[in-house]
């Protein structure tokens, strides 16, 4: 049977259904090679080599295909049809052409399909290929670019700024974006302005809301009013008009459909819709493709296959109708730069198949699966066609003008079925408005204010001024800095630069993540301070390589690669002269001089201007020292030069030089109580340092603690921990909760048993606390306990006690270290001491255990054997020995270089 080779055991049995017994299919369990993290795995002297060495885990993955091609040598390389797909099979046939399981004359053919039904799979078989050689090459630049770049700059980095972790090609650059998107926050200057609205009302008394549009005859622009004087002239103003409809205008509009889905989009999607991380959209699309209910999830492509496309019209005559059938099909032409559109875009592979339809899916399988059905039927339907209108109220002598704006759908078309998220704020064009005629009167709504018009001047009460008893109001607004990046606006952001693949982006925004030089919060992307110091250094010593236009602009050298048209080693021997350059120029910098070009470059965010005057990098708390940039195992921080006889520090983020600032919340028994951030978070201390004291009472406030809720009780709450909970009933030893490292507990002599919440270790009584207590005392019991045996047999001919014990894995027969499995015929009270004998000497004989010692066999056996065996133990002992102690060396030898060895980036 010939052997087909796929990626995943999930995609294996479903294609085993659509070929049957005619063939094997096997997982690789993705890729069975890679570089060796060490140095040399890319020999940049030899023509940028590269060494592979199989996986631990992929040699018996291996193995089984080897075994089974030993039947039938007809190899079928079935992996994903992309990059990583054919570098899959590239890698198998190189590691199977190694271990002599394919010869030249054996055949090996590549099939790849662009969704997993059995019309796909059974096209494919019909029309196999060989491997793709330029996409291999293309895969053979990226990796040993992400290597070079990797295991080179990740070591600078780890000695001239300690607590950082790796650096990426690609990474490098998206924790750029994320990281100056920060810096232009905190730089941002808000200026102030006003609105002005009215709530008017209709003849027929259906009220809406309108905005002031010119004032004395002047179209007025954004910062037209600027403070509250001028916003209550205005107010003024109108109150103190009458209003007609001036105009009214209608004008016929219509909404197309989004593309249909494409890797990146399908992200961003998934991210506005239901807050998932890229990394979770990607997972989940995986299961759906495996298990055949869409096409291949990685892509840039939003072409549609022409029956797919009369597929989704079908189904959108039968559930809604001809009138949302379009004319003719849509086309998509992708717009982003360096798309490939070689595959086809993520869609169902059924569309009659609706989310309702599909069993055993878990919850977030479902919901992108309904979300890519409703896309793709959306993209191929009726584009919504509606009705603006903008309505324009002025007073008399025209000296005042007010606009309301909204919208009618007149045909929902695609909104019928799905539509696309939005980043930004909806507008007030979306709003309906009631029937409005020109010429007629438009009067200030009377009584209470309603819906949003009411809202707006509640939640303003103090930046709002209300026209009187008339309904007209002002409202103060600030201009708000860019909003930081969510994953989706993020992904969105690198295809617009051309950054990246959309195979890439999870597994990058994954990497930032995990490396700890970005948080995620309320799905917002926040830069710490490692992965801002990494980014500053980056700019300053590795700049071109962080660059967004050389990121792209290598990306479109790479897609060159793979399209056959340049040659992969000579893009890397550019690549590599002028950043082992740039690498060995830097390495000669000390951390000082590193140190202070980065407290130069970060000082407008590190020192700002302070109200009073003062110098910025003055110390607010010893007066004297000079701020500084500092680096520890955890990252940046900003600390006095007095170190240490002052210990002022305070992160690098934040508003500023006060906002991290020590501030005292209170007195308490003569010491000030202090609230401080270290560089381990914030921390509550009582009094300071003094030579007799050096090391102060603390303690770091714990986890869903915010610093600006600390109060000065809360914090003697946590400087009195840990909180004596009273004598343990038992043996009138104290008990006590407090919180440590590992969170809150609660203790009783050595013993440590963990609580769930931190407010426990405040509230937690004695009761509760001896129950607690006793259940850890229980699980600890539990674990150390000898299993009692189930029969005690007697005695060996050799000596010692045979006995039958209970396992894990079922009964056994245990003789000194010798443990022998029960037949699963043979009840436990049934076994004899001679078939107990019998099975642990064929056990012993097998090697599979440590023989008895043999001054005990002595007795039973002559005196010539005796030495012999003797001899032969104690020349089995020093083999082992010598054998371990050779193997010790080199371990710990290659521990050493692992340890050494920097990370790669994920890619």
């Amino acid at each position: 049977m010939p052997v087909v080779v796929v990626e995943s055991p999930a995609k294996a049995k479903t294609i085993n259904t659509y070929l049957g017994s005619g063939y094997t299919v096997l997982a690789s369990y993705g890729h069975v090679r890679d570089l060796p993290p060490k140095d040399g795995s890319v020999d940049t002297e030899n023509d940028f080599e590269m060494r592979w060495e199989v996986g631990t885990d992929s040699r018996k993955h291996v193995k089984a295909i080897a075994d089974a091609l030993k039947d039938d040598p007809n190899l079928i390389l079935a992996t994903d049809p992309d990059r990583e797909g054919e570098a899959i099979s590239w890698h198998l046939q190189e590691a199977l052409t190694k271990r002599r399981v394919l010869k030249k004359d054996t055949p090996v053919s590549r099939v790849v399909f662009n969704a997993i039904t059995k019309k796909a799979v059974t096209e494919a078989m019909q029309n196999p290929r060989e491997v793709d050689a330029p996409l291999v090459h293309a895969y053979l630049a990226r990796r040993a670019l992400d290597y070079l770049v990797g295991f080179n700059l990740s070591p600078v980095l780890w000695r001239k700024l300690p607590g950082a972790k790796s650096a990426g090609r690609v990474q490098s650059v998206c924790l750029r974006l994320i990281v100056e998107r920060e810096m232009e926050i905190e730089a941002f200057d808000p200026r102030e302005y006003w609105s002005v609205k009215a709530q008017l009302t209709t003849p027929r008394g259906q009220e809406f809301e309108a905005r002031l549009t010119v004032l004395a005859g002047k179209k007025l622009d954004r910062f037209d009013l600027s403070d509250r004087t001028q916003a209550e002239m205005a107010v003024q103003a109108v109150a103190a008009r009458d209003l007609s409809v001036a105009s009214v205008e209608a004008k016929p509009a219509s909404r197309n459909p989004s593309a249909p889905f494409m890797t990146s989009t399908l992200q961003q999607e998934a991210s506005r819709k239901f807050g998932m991380g890229a990394r979770a959209t990607m997972s989940a699309a995986q299961r759906l493709y495996e298990a055949g209910h869409i096409t291949y999830m990685r892509t840039d492509g939003i072409d549609m296959a022409p029956e797919a496309v009369m597929a989704a019209r079908d189904e959108i005559k039968s559930r809604y109708g001809e009138d949302y059938v379009p004319k003719s099909p849509r086309m998509y032409k992708n717009k982003a730069k360096n798309a490939q559109e070689a595959h086809e875009c993520i869609r169902p592979t059924d569309m009659s198949r609706d989310a309702g339809k599909l069993a055993r899916l878990e919850p977030e399988q479902r919901k992108l699966y309904d979300l890519i059905w409703k896309r793709t039927l959306a993209c191929q339907m009726e584009a919504a066609r509606m009705e603006r209108t903008t309505v324009d109220i002025a007073s008399r002598d025209e000296q005042v003008v007010l606009r309301a704006t909204g919208q009618v759908v007149l045909f929902d078309g695609f909104l019928k079925v799905y539509e696309e998220g939005r980043d930004d704020v909806e507008s007030d064009d979306d709003r309906r408005l009631p029937q409005i005629h020109q010429g007629e009167p438009a009067k200030f709504a009377g009584g209470a204010l309603k819906g949003a018009f009411a809202k707006a001047t509640e939640e303003n009460k103090d930046a709002a001024v209300l026209g009187g008893p008339e309904a007209v109001l002002a409202l103060q607004h600030h201009t708000q800095p860019p909003p930081r990046y969510t994953e989706a606006t993020l992904v969105k952001r690198m295809e617009e630069l051309g950054i990246g693949r959309p195979s890439t982006y999870a597994s990058v925004i994954g990497t930032i993540q995990d490396r700890d030089y970005v948080a995620k919060d309320k799905n917002r992307l926040i830069p710490q301070d490692k992965g801002r110091i990494v980014t500053i250094f980056l700019l300053n010593f590795f700049k071109r390589y962080v660059e967004y236009d050389f990121t792209a602009g290598l990306e479109e050298q790479l897609d060159d690669v793979s399209a056959g048209k340049a040659d992969y080693k000579e893009l890397l021997a550019r690549f590599w002269r002028d950043f082992s350059a740039a690498i060995a120029e830097t390495s000669e910098l000390r951390i000082t001089e590193v140190l202070d070009v980065l407290d130069e470059a970060l000082a407008p965010q590190l020192y700002p201007p302070r109200e009073d005057g003062t110098d910025p990098r003055q110390c607010p708390q010893c007066g004297t020292g000079q701020l500084h940039l500092k680096t520890s195992r955890t990252g940046g921080f900003v600390g006095c030069g007095n170190y240490p006889e002052c210990r002022y520090t305070r992160p690098i983020g934040g508003d500023g030089a006060e906002t991290g600032a020590d501030k005292v919340l209170g007195e308490d028994g003569g010491d000030d109580i202090w609230l401080k951030t270290g560089r381990f978070g914030p921390y509550v201390q009582r009094g300071e340092p003094t030579e007799d004291a050096p090391k102060p009472p603390r303690a770091s406030l714990p986890k869903g603690w915010q610093m600006d809720a600390m109060d000065l009780d809360k914090a003697l709450t946590l400087l009195s921990l840990p909180r004596f909970v009273g004598n343990h009933p038992e043996d009138g030893e104290p008990v006590e909760a407090g919180l440590g490292r590992f969170g809150p507990f609660v203790k009783h002599g050595k013993l440590y048993a963990n609580l769930k919440e931190v407010d426990e270790v405040f509230e937690i009584g004695m009761n509760r606390a001896v129950e607690v207590l006793a259940q850890k005392a229980a699980g600890r019991a539990g674990r150390g306990a000898a299993a009692k045996a189930l029969k005690e047999l007697g005695e060996h001919p050799s000596g010692g006690a045979i006995s039958v014990m209970p396992g894990r894995y079922g009964p056994y027969v245990k003789w000194e270290k010798v443990n022998a499995t029960l037949p699963k015929d043979v009840e436990p009270e049934a076994v004899t001491l001679e078939q107990a004998i019998a099975l642990v000497d064929e056990k012993a004989a097998k090697g599979g255990k440590k023989k008895a010692p043999a001054k005990k066999a002595a007795a039973k056996k002559p005196a010539a054997k005796k030495a012999t065996a003797t001899k032969t133990t104690a020349a089995k002992k020093t083999a082992t020995k010598k054998a371990t102690t050779a193997k010790k060396a080199p371990a710990k030898k290659t521990a050493a270089k692992k340890a050494e060895a920097p990370d790669e980036a994920a890619e």
